[in-house]
């Protein structure tokens, strides 16, 4: 999956360190991040690349022995040649798996710092602490923690075969496994038996947890669960979340493995025989 990058590591201490010229730079645009690509490969800029045209930066994490900071750009600053501005969503299968987490990791942390430049409780301007990654609020003394989605995947399998879906309304028409987040009260198993049973009418037992996905795109964390039908296995379909579902057999699936996503890598474990 995405976040396997052995044998690097994603170090996501908070050090608020000078960068030097080969360090990482994350640049985003909206929902764009400042890349150069070179057939399958995602490069990143390095901070001498981009320093003469840094106005503001903060300090991300590291990768291996590489350090990555966020960064925003004066305007007007002429881009490095090779580089342009291009859908993160558009990166997840590109090479090398660590500079896309790091790429995905760096989204997931701009979103928090975009999100919270004013205090939500009095409105004053944030600041950053010195010792952690944490915005506080110098007038109220509000705290503010990036924030991390709880959300479920579920394989649900009935004897020989699994429940596989198609989004309704999105650019990702691939088999996907029913995914929702976890709401006020709710612990992950009542997730996965309230979201099997609101878009696809059937219930659930016999929860057994898989693992689970860090996924910056959305600020997740995803949390793998293999369940077994319980009941009727007729669906009625929730059609303003998904555009289909199934019972489909071992034998009827040719799904490649990504390397990415925890949803395809459930699906590849009932299709070898590897669900719990």
């Amino acid at each position: 999956m995405i976040q396997e990058i052995d044998p690097l590591r994603l170090d996501n201490q908070y050090r608020p360190t000078r960068p030097t010229p080969d360090a990482k730079v994350c640049v985003f645009r909206e929902s764009a991040a400042l890349v150069s690509r070179r057939e399958d490969a995602l490069v990143l800029p390095d901070w001498a690349q981009l320093a003469e045209g840094i106005e503001r930066s903060a300090y991300l994490f590291r990768v291996g022995e590489t350090d990555y900071f966020l960064a925003g750009l004066r305007d007007g600053f002429p881009l490095p040649e090779g580089f342009f501005y291009d859908d993160v969503r558009s990166h997840r299968r590109l090479n090398p798996r660590h500079e896309v987490y790091a790429e995905m990791t760096a989204w997931h942390l701009y979103v928090w710092y975009r999100d919270n430049r004013f205090c939500g409780r009095c409105g004053a301007p944030t600041r950053h602490d010195e010792r952690q990654r944490m915005l506080s609020c110098p007038r109220c003394g509000n705290m503010i923690f990036p924030k991390i989605c709880p959300a479920i995947i579920a394989a649900v399998v009935h004897e020989d075969r699994i429940l596989l879906t198609r989004y309704a309304g999105r650019t990702y028409k691939n088999y996907a496994l029913v995914a929702g987040f976890t709401e006020i009260g709710e612990t992950a198993e009542d997730t996965v038996r309230r979201e099997v049973f609101e878009e696809t009418g059937l219930r659930v037992k016999n929860l057994r947890y898989w693992t689970t996905q860090p996924w910056g795109i959305e600020s997740d964390l995803l949390i793998g669960y293999f369940a077994e039908l319980d009941g009727s296995p007729e669906i009625t379909l929730d059609r303003s979340e998904l555009s289909m579902a199934g019972w489909y057999a071992r034998d009827e699936l040719e799904i490649p493995a990504d390397g990415v996503s925890l949803t395809n890598d459930m699906i590849r474990a009932f299709i070898e025989g590897r669900n719990p």
